[in-house]
């Protein structure tokens, strides 16, 4: 049987815990607001007071950090890395192996293409304006 919430010692020394995300089994920071029918696929990781939309795909490998946004139906590709507080629109897509910067902004529906950076406080626009939070 296995464990609900997986701990894991940071690199400062801290006790971060984590527990599996029933779409795709990422891990999920305990503080992360996750909608079930999103998808972390393995090896992706939630940060707490991250948000993941409806219907959004966090690739294998990602990594979202604190206080980041996924918007709704979002796609992102695997080994994606969203900084801190960084916001993604609804329905963008950020290639595989692309690092958005801590709050930049992506807007709805824009598309990055794999093995991007996009530096922090950038902002790309979208179909629909900026991104919003979910």
């Amino acid at each position: 049987m296995s464990r609900t919430i997986e701990e894991i010692e940071g690199t400062r020394g801290e006790l971060l815990r984590y527990r599996k995300h029933a779409n795709g089994r990422g891990m999920v920071a305990v503080g992360a607001s996750v909608d079930e029918t999103a998808t972390v696929e393995t090896n992706a990781y939630v940060e707490s007071r991250a948000q993941v939309g409806h219907h959004a795909r966090i690739g294998a490998g990602s990594w979202i950090e604190a206080a980041a946004i996924i918007g709704p139906t979002a796609i992102l590709g695997s080994n994606v890395h969203i900084g801190e507080g960084a916001s993604i629109g609804v329905g963008a897509q950020i290639g595989s192996y692309s690092r958005v910067g801590a709050n930049a902004r992506i807007g709805d529906g824009a598309h990055v293409r794999g093995d991007s950076t996009i530096p922090a406080d950038a902002i790309i626009g979208g179909r629909g304006g900026l991104a919003r939070a979910a």
